[in-house]
């Protein structure tokens, strides 16, 4: 009997195991996300980032990390609060930002109150960079000391995703990589948002993607902002 191919390979994981797998991973991304969002190292050229675009108050920068490259969009909301925007600050509604042919977005399950494992799947209609591909994610929701909100998300190592969500015959698995938001809170209810991707489709990348990628960025929060506005304050609560 032959024996299964690399790819068909899945990890059975018990649900305390996974969780504390997920917390170790994740708090390499929140750190990761609070680094990217440091104000004080804006500007300084000496981190690694490359300002693309700044138009609009939006700042868009990318940094080379390996053979990936990490974005990053930064952008001052005003009378947006933190807890306005973080309610659509999700892995489900970035994701509907990044191509209307999502097909699926659900919860896979909750692990905690602000840990839980989702799948995104986007269609054959999907932009090339999304065409048939679905992303087993973590998500990890976390108030820091000085108020500032983080939402960290990211793929599961392929053989633990298997185990959880086998894939489907027609469907390729990117990965999502040390994503997700920060929200720093400012005066007047106004907040400062970070938002930094890095993503490996696994496949074919058109050359046009970084000019693609800015104006999506600066869409995805735009878009964002519209429906966080539309969320009530919690200032009465």
């Amino acid at each position: 009997m032959s024996s299964p191919a690399p790819c068909s390979r899945s990890w059975s994981i018990s649900e305390d195991s996974l969780r504390r797998y997920v917390h170790f991973a994740s708090e390499s991304c929140i750190q990761e996300l609070l680094s990217a969002s440091d104000s004080n190292r804006f500007g300084n050229g000496d981190d690694g980032w490359k300002v693309l675009t700044l138009d609009d108050g939006v700042e868009i920068s990318k940094r080379r990390s390996g053979s990936l490259h990490t974005f990053r969009s930064r952008w001052l909301l005003k009378s947006v609060s933190p807890q306005q925007f973080i309610t659509v600050a999700n892995a489900i509604d970035a994701a509907k930002q990044w191509d209307s042919d999502l097909v699926e977005a659900k919860y896979i399950k909750d692990l905690e109150d602000n840990l839980s494992i989702i799948r995104l799947r986007f269609g054959e209609h999907s932009k090339p960079l999304f065409r048939n591909r679905e992303f087993i994610v973590y998500e990890r929701r976390e108030t820091m000391e000085d108020g500032t909100l983080v939402v960290a998300v990211a793929s599961l190592p392929k053989e633990i995703a298997a185990g959880l969500h086998p894939k489907q015959n027609n469907s390729i698995r990117g990965l999502l990589l040390q994503s997700g938001w920060v929200v720093e809170k400012l005066e007047d209810d106004s907040c400062m948002v970070t938002y930094v991707v890095q993503l490996d489709p696994a496949g074919w990348v058109p050359k046009c993607f970084v000019n693609r990628l800015n104006t999506k960025l600066v869409m995805i929060i735009e878009n964002l902002r519209k429906l966080a506005q539309a969320c009530p304050t919690n200032k009465d609560t």
